[in-house]
């Protein structure tokens, strides 16, 4: 498996994979202001310096998957790229986001540093085939209903596309209605396919649309798959955070308390320098 750059800045370069540092992305689960994405990129990046932690901030400008037609899904993708291409600028750490349809990719390639295709479209090949095109690293969520080793197919559309930087995410799968379960054997699995893997300790604890139409899920779980994901071998993590998770306007049960994250991030750390 080889490190991928993901972005420069003034000081040192993110990178992922064997003999990098360890990776979190991580920020809110989409974007309800400009202010809650800068205090919360500014407090993860000195976080992340204080600990030798790359660090990417990561955050959705349209939750196009939402259950219910009356939830909030962000500010769409011109004003999104927008705050995007802010907190890049303002903090001098890259951007990753998700975009849903091809014609979105040529305008993200713009601001972002890493592109993700969200694991409900992993199959979607002309996404795939526009966001290889596009020459950015592209991040792929493993599907719920896929198995890890299927993902080989996903990375070789990429790769015939002229996509050669490519991270993939594990981040549970079905089980039964309204439930995922997370399988750490899959980092290894999708490792074997010469990328670097990434655990989403967050959505892997969610119950979707488990009542009401709002997806349940669990923070302090969440937490405990972070330290396990790092300790069977991941590459990095995807955590969503938020200062205040029970007023979050999307993931509100998952999401980790910003307050929590230094504690986590310490515990990742050590798990990772000694494994």
């Amino acid at each position: 498996m080889s490190q991928i750059s993901i972005g420069s800045s003034k000081i040192t370069t993110v990178a992922v994979g064997a003999g990098a540092e360890l990776l979190l992305q991580s920020g809110p689960c989409v974007i309800e202001n400009r202010d809650l994405c800068f205090s919360i990129a500014e407090k993860l990046k000195t976080l992340c310096e204080r600990l030798s932690i790359g660090y990417v901030f990561k955050v959705s400008f349209d939750k196009a998957n939402r259950t219910r037609l009356d939830s909030f899904r962000g500010p769409g993708l011109d004003e999104g790229l927008r705050v995007l291409e802010a907190v890049k600028q303002e903090f001098d750490v890259p951007v990753v986001s998700d975009i849903h349809l091809p014609e979105q990719a040529e305008s993200a390639g713009q601001v972002l540093d890493v592109i993700q295709i969200p694991a409900f479209l992993t199959r979607q090949t002309d996404l795939l085939v526009a966001a290889a095109r596009t020459g950015k690293v592209i991040q792929v969520k493993k599907a719920q209903f896929m198995a890890p080793w299927d993902m080989s197919h996903v990375v070789g559309k990429l790769r015939d596309s002229g996509c050669e930087r490519i991270i993939l995410v594990e981040r549970g799968s079905s089980f039964g209605y309204n439930r995922l379960i997370c399988d750490l054997t899959a980092i290894a699995e999708m490792q074997a396919l010469s990328c670097p893997v990434l655990l989403d300790a967050t959505h892997s604890t969610q119950q979707p649309s488990a009542a009401g139409g709002i997806s349940g899920g669990s923070a302090e779980m969440g937490k405990l798959l972070a330290k396990a994901g790092i300790a069977a071998g991941a590459d990095g993590l995807f955590i969503e955070t938020h200062p205040d998770p029970t007023n979050a306007l999307s993931d509100a049960a998952s999401m980790i308390p910003l307050a929590d994250m230094e504690a986590l991030l310490q515990t990742c750390c050590n798990i990772y320098q000694v494994r």
